[in-house]
């Protein structure tokens, strides 16, 4: 097994502390888990600057995209119990997607469209499927934003949501090309469809309870409100903008205080974004999914999951979205991405790490060669902000003898 040098490992906090000194996060923790066991946590700064409140290690952040992974486990489930199958088509489960259209090739309006197919339950874990983000370019994610199709935590039920989504075309025929979508939120209503539970009802009962993982929840469990993290961005506008973006004066301007938070009471259960949680309760999921599913899903149902679904890495796909991982040298799973070339991902890695973040600058990654857990947790949005990502990696693969 991989062992660390401890004085290498203790790097990690002075980078940390940097991060918070400069006023680019206001808190964060990070974990390190090695067969099991912890080599390595610490956590600094504030989860409330306002209340001058401490980041702690039972601090509760929004894990948002991190959601994707437990939605995606969650479908395996029901799919290894021969309860529908991959190729499936999504009209079998959301009626509303039967009659799909595709914008065509150069589309400068969103009714320049052409029939397609309707996208496959695999499509949409894959982010193959054509649908979008109101945060990526072009015609649809504009139409997104325009009618403000994000699957927050107050708007509305999931199923009124995603026939909402099929009113819209895809923005290409499915298989096509690669774009990060809402494809896990609609595949979450495939779940409640399927399972004849509420989302939320499905993890507690077929996940969270069996794992311990007693403080993720789509809504901040009444007992840990008072450790509920503020959310923050460096931008003058929308938190949830990518690319060519206006910064604030004030690197970090709160954007969802605890106390008025969506999160507190969420009606929506976003199976795409909307987790709230403690990273221990993450070191749990990403535990089961590192040790082969304990009892809750089968070990090759994993091993399936984490291998690469692409016909190449992300980049040959075409992508023009925004993504929470490099294109390059990165394949894509069911619920994460893959590290197929380390050196082309320009970040140190072992092949078939399975990683994946959240818009709040959160991170995970599993990596089965060291039998590494990692886990960082911070509350910045958009995770585009700063370069933590590839720097964690760099420190810990650094630390490693």
């Amino acid at each position: 097994m991989t062992g660390f040098d401890q004085s290498r490992l203790d790097r990690i906090q002075g980078w940390m502390q940097d991060y918070i000194n400069t006023r680019r996060f206001a808190g964060a923790s990070v974990l390190v888990a090695q067969g099991g066991k912890e080599v390595y946590y610490h956590d600094c700064g504030l989860r409330d600057v306002a209340r001058n409140a401490p980041w702690q290690r039972d601090t509760v952040a929004r894990i948002y995209s991190m959601t994707k992974p437990v939605t995606s486990v969650a479908l395996m489930m029901l799919a290894e119990r021969g309860l529908f199958h991959l190729d499936a088509p999504l009209s079998d489960f959301i009626p509303a997607f039967n009659d799909m259209h595709c914008l065509i090739s150069g589309a400068t309006n969103i009714d320049d469209v052409t029939r397609c197919a309707t996208p496959t339950l695999h499509q949409l874990l894959t982010h193959t499927s054509g649908l979008s983000y109101p945060f990526n370019p072009g015609v649809l994610g504009k139409k997104m934003a325009q009618e403000d199709i994000i699957f927050r935590a107050n708007q509305g039920t999931l199923a009124d949501m995603c026939d909402r989504t099929a009113g819209l075309p895809l923005a290409f025929p499915p298989g096509s090309r690669w774009e990060y979508s809402v494809g896990i939120d609609v595949l979450g209503r495939v779940i409640e469809v399927v399972s004849g539970k509420t989302l939320e009802q499905f993890f507690v009962d077929e996940i969270f309870d069996l794992l311990g993982m007693n403080e993720t929840r789509f809504s901040v469990p009444a007992g840990a409100r008072d450790r509920f993290a503020a959310l923050y961005t460096p931008l003058a506008g929308d938190s949830f903008s990518v690319g060519k973006v206006e910064k604030s004066d004030d690197t970090l301007r709160l954007i969802d205080d605890v106390g008025k938070s969506p999160f507190l009471d969420a009606g929506m259960y976003s199976g795409g974004g909307g987790l709230v949680g403690t990273i221990d309760d993450y070191l749990k999921f990403t535990e089961m999914m590192r040790t082969g599913g304990a009892g809750i899903i089968g070990p090759k149902t994993l091993s399936f999951m984490m291998r690469n679904h692409l016909k190449g890495d992300i980049a040959s796909m075409g992508p023009s979205s925004f993504a929470e991982q490099p294109m390059e040298g990165m394949g894509f799973g069911l619920g994460g991405a893959v590290v197929l070339d380390a050196g082309r991902s320009r970040t140190p890695s072992h092949i078939g790490d399975f990683s994946w973040g959240g818009m709040a600058s959160t991170f995970f990654w599993i990596d089965p060669q060291a039998d590494l857990s990692v886990i960082f947790f911070t509350q910045l949005s958009p995770s585009s902000s700063y370069p933590a990502r590839p720097q964690l990696k760099a420190l810990v693969h650094g630390a490693m003898t």
